[in-house]
């Protein structure tokens, strides 16, 4: 037999084991470079766009895959990182999060590959889009974290 003399609630016991996984809070110096790496790798895709010789249409093209694949990376992150503290979250969401993921580094991969441009740009594209998903995952991340351990050093 197992018994519980302690006053901890569930939710209690969860926040504590949570709070273990996060006791190392993230550093100024790594929520700073998360930052600008986001800022970098979408400034660098937007500049590029910019200056690039293509029509109005298919920079809204690149434009609008860019913001699709940094919100839906977010949401993956922000789906994987509820399960694992144990919040509910449908599988439904949770699909459609990583099919969009997907879905926007498909829909890069491919107007690229069809896109008359130079391949040194081409890897310009798809170096600052890998960086922005990355960083904005990243970005999220600290914030999440920095966020839960304020809320756990108030109690």
């Amino acid at each position: 037999m197992n018994y519980n003399f302690s006053n901890d609630t569930g939710e209690e016991k969860n926040k504590k084991k949570i709070q273990k996984e996060f006791d190392n809070k993230p550093t100024p110096a790594f929520i700073g470079a998360s930052w600008v790496a986001l800022v970098a790798g979408m400034l660098a895709f937007c500049v590029g766009l910019s200056n690039a010789a293509m029509l109005l249409n298919e920079k809204g093209y690149y434009l609008t895959i860019l913001l699709f694949g940094l919100f839906s990376a977010v949401s993956v992150q922000k789906n994987v990182r509820d399960r694992l503290e144990g919040t509910e979250v449908t599988d439904m969401y949770y699909g459609i999060s990583w099919f969009a993921a997907l879905a926007s580094i498909t829909l890069l991969v491919i107007g690229l590959w069809n896109a008359d441009l130079n391949l040194s740009e081409k890897g310009f594209y798809g170096m600052s889009f890998t960086l922005s998903l990355f960083a904005a995952i990243a970005v999220q991340k600290n914030t999440r974290d920095k966020k839960f351990i304020e809320s756990t050093e108030e109690v």
